[in-house]
């Protein structure tokens, strides 16, 4: 059974393991700090926990298993996936043991539940097109590409024009 709840201080260390498995790079990956605090990078963790920052984190028989979160960015601190400043860009990632049972379905849609309830008007990501089913799952929820910057696509979910989440 997969619980969820709001990340807590204890998380931080979790989270930042998950912060580090969402960024796809399928070979010669670098060490977690080193990536994490790459320069183009850093924004994405540094100072986690201020305003606008939210997490979510999933957990099975007590262990966590995967997280989800977003933070909202400055025009001049722009995220990959940048929209607007009023738009927070999510991240997510899934423990490798347990992927393809529904906790990111089930991360995602939590998420935008969340991002409702505080009244944002939509939420955004970039995705490399290469990580196919991390596109399928968001298309399956309802995000929506909306650019191509790069090598990913950015896309969106608008929580103010009544797209639902699909289940």
């Amino acid at each position: 059974m997969i619980n969820i709840r709001v990340a807590e201080g204890r998380d931080e260390s979790f989270l930042r393991q998950m912060m580090y498995e969402a960024i796809h790079t399928p070979e010669d990956k670098p060490p977690q700090e080193e990536l994490l605090n790459a320069p183009h990078l850093r924004r994405y963790n540094k100072d986690w926990g201020r305003s606008g920052d939210f997490a979510l984190v999933a957990y099975t028989d007590e262990k966590p298993v995967g997280a989800a979160w977003y933070r909202l960015f400055p025009e001049d601190e722009k995220g990959y996936g940048f929209v607007d400043e009023r738009t927070p860009e999510i991240g997510i990632a899934v423990a490798s043991e347990v992927r393809g049972k529904g906790i990111g379905k089930q991360l995602l849609r939590e998420l935008v539940r969340s991002a409702s309830d505080f009244s944002y008007p939509a939420l955004s990501l970039s995705v490399d097109p290469k990580n196919e089913r991390a596109v399928q799952l968001y298309q399956k929820i309802g995000f929506k590409r909306i650019d191509n910057v790069s090598s990913s696509y950015t896309m969106v979910y608008r929580i103010d024009n009544g797209d639902s989440v699909e289940y």
